[in-house]
């Protein structure tokens, strides 16, 4: 573990001209003194790690010191050829750029190690698109990409409902989400970072100026608090739902995920038929009778009495048409 610790500092202080104790100790999980106690070790090994004091201080590697990859381990060497997603890559125009990033990193790659690549790609595949949906490249999303990368400004036209709004965005970040490309971009001249659905611009201009990255962004972090705030922006309503044990295992599989998770966190003891009553938040009453009526007799709505009206109808109905005699 140690050894593994050891290589990750050197190629911290290969990328970097500078580092202070503290960041590396955030980066590699440990003390400022374990921090100091490695870089003591590389340097008795003939790593020229060197420490310099004061304010501005901090570990460096002498000019010029370069490591090779021959350190990766088979498992390591092919995690990392399993780090792209070569479909995004290609929408955004970046298919060779990877391509030949790939090769040179196999390259530098010992011979017992040549085939990582071939082995991790036939072991993992990555199909972002969801199921039953054509996916589309947005035409527009290489301009996009381009400008990411670069930090460069953009003049866009955003397609709001029937309105059109003209927009000079700071784009900080790409996500694609089950097939649809979204773009983290901050209006030009301040106000908080907003998301965009790239297939919804009707032109995009990238411009030659340059912004002023914020540092302390965090893509995978913005993302993750955007979704849930939409998802919870979203579910405005609440049913009442009494559920058989069935009803309970398959509420996961038949609703909104963060719906189902605040509905099991109050789940109270089952009666004497073992069933459960649970207050389902849901985004409105035409989404809650669509997503209900997958659990069947699984699933009795007790409020609110429209929608407990709406699923009698529907037994009702149901009743009748197999209550037939057998056409056959």
């Amino acid at each position: 573990m140690r050894a593994a610790r050891l290589i990750r500092m050197v190629l911290l202080l290969q990328s970097r001209p500078v580092m202070t104790a503290a960041e590396l100790a955030r980066e590699l999980e440990v003390s400022e003194r374990t921090v100091a106690r490695d870089a003591q070790a590389l340097s008795e090994a003939g790593v020229p790690v060197y420490a310099d004091r004061g304010r501005a201080g901090g570990y460096r590697l002498a000019g010029g010191y370069r490591t090779r990859l021959t350190g990766l381990a088979r498992g390591e060497a092919e995690a990392l050829f399993l780090s792209g997603v070569p479909g995004a890559l290609r929408e955004m125009g970046l298919e060779e750029t990877a391509s030949a990033a790939r090769l040179k990193v196999a390259a530098a790659l010992l011979p017992s190690l040549r085939d990582a690549p071939d082995s991790a790609a036939q072991r993992f595949h990555l199909d972002a698109p969801a199921w039953f949906r054509e996916p589309a490249t947005p035409e527009r999303l290489p301009v996009i990409a381009e400008a990411v990368w670069d930090d460069r400004r953009i003049d866009v036209v955003h397609r709001r409902g029937e309105s059109a709004v003209e927009r000079r965005l700071e784009p900080y970040g790409l996500v694609l989400k089950a097939g649809v490309w979204y773009l983290c971009a901050r209006v030009a001249g301040g106000g908080s970072l907003r998301t965009y659905r790239v297939d919804r611009f009707d032109t995009v201009d990238a411009l030659d100026e340059r912004f002023a990255r914020d540092p302390d962004f965090d893509l995978p972090a913005h993302w993750a608090d955007q979704a849930e705030r939409f998802a919870r922006s979203i579910l405005r309503a609440e049913v009442v739902v009494r559920l058989s044990p069935r009803g309970l295992r398959g509420l996961p599989h038949a609703v909104d995920p963060l719906s189902a998770r605040r509905a099991l966190e109050g789940v109270g003891a089952p009666d004497a038929d073992g069933w459960v009553t649970v207050t389902l938040p849901v985004e409105s009453e035409e989404v809650a009778h669509a997503q209900l009526t997958a659990l069947g007799p699984e699933a009795e709505v007790l409020a609110p009495a429209s929608l407990r009206e709406r699923c009698a109808a529907d037994a009702a109905r149901l009743a009748r048409l197999y209550g037939r005699p057998d056409a056959g």
